[in-house]
């Protein structure tokens, strides 16, 4: 069921399904929100505008966006100018319907939220797989992507960290409490290992650290609590 699951999203009617249904129901609600609540919501002229950003944003879950890297993408990758404003209208379109979660950037040195590339998340990672068919192949996005609204879910704020050249994937505070994570897939090598780690190290407060992947085996050290994916979602953090 999680292997389901981390392929094809949460919708509980998805569940009744077999593959190939799933994929059409997952697909069918899509089209539904998209042109009931956005296209014909705020009469989009340049539908197909709309669509390669939505599948654009489906495909690279978590990565780090402005309005102006996105029209920049546009012009070199498809030949096709928009402006800024109208990238950043049809964000805020799908936002309001739903789909993704537009979350920013937080300095942790002291220099407060970050007004330029925000990071956004995509509501159920099942539109992804109808979308973009790739949940399998981009499985570290997609994890980053279920722990973040599993925070949301709990009732926590969340930020992305920033720190010196290093980030810290969410930085979570509720009520008097604050909490930095990492994800990953797996910790499969040392460099990968650094990699994660590494962030924490640049942080001078003594706020509680997680990391948290698919591996079986625990690889907690220097004060960072590493937890397994299925054991964050099925417990609470101690």
């Amino acid at each position: 069921m999680f292997n389901e699951y981390l392929q094809y999203g949460g919708m509980p009617q998805t569940f009744l399904l077999d593959k190939t249904q799933k994929i059409n129901y997952i697909y069918d609600l899509f089209n539904s929100i998209f042109y009931k609540d956005i296209v014909k919501r705020y009469q989009i002229r340049d539908i197909d505008i709309l669509e390669r950003l939505t599948t654009f944003l489906f495909d690279n879950i978590g990565k780090i966006f402005s309005a102006s890297s996105i029209a920049e993408y546009y012009k070199k990758e498809m030949n096709i100018k928009i402006s800024n404003k109208t990238i950043t209208n049809y964000l805020k379109y799908l936002e309001n319907a739903c789909f993704i979660k537009k979350v920013k950037r937080e300095d942790l040195e002291g220099k407060g939220i970050l007004k330029f590339n925000e990071k956004y998340y995509v509501t159920d990672h099942g539109f992804c797989e109808a979308k973009a068919k790739g949940n399998i192949d981009n499985i570290g996005r997609v994890i980053e992507n279920i722990v973040y609204f599993e925070f949301l879910r709990r009732g926590w704020k969340i930020t992305i960290g920033k720190t010196k050249d290093y980030e810290v994937d969410f930085v979570c505070r509720k009520h008097n409490q604050t909490i930095y994570v990492q994800v990953s897939y797996l910790l499969e090598s040392e460099k990968t290992i650094e990699r994660e780690f590494r962030p924490f190290s640049k942080i001078k407060d003594h706020y509680p650290k997680y990391i948290i992947t698919m591996d079986q085996f625990d690889r907690s050290r220097d004060g960072v609590k590493h937890i397994n994916l299925l054991n964050f979602l099925t417990e609470e953090l101690n």
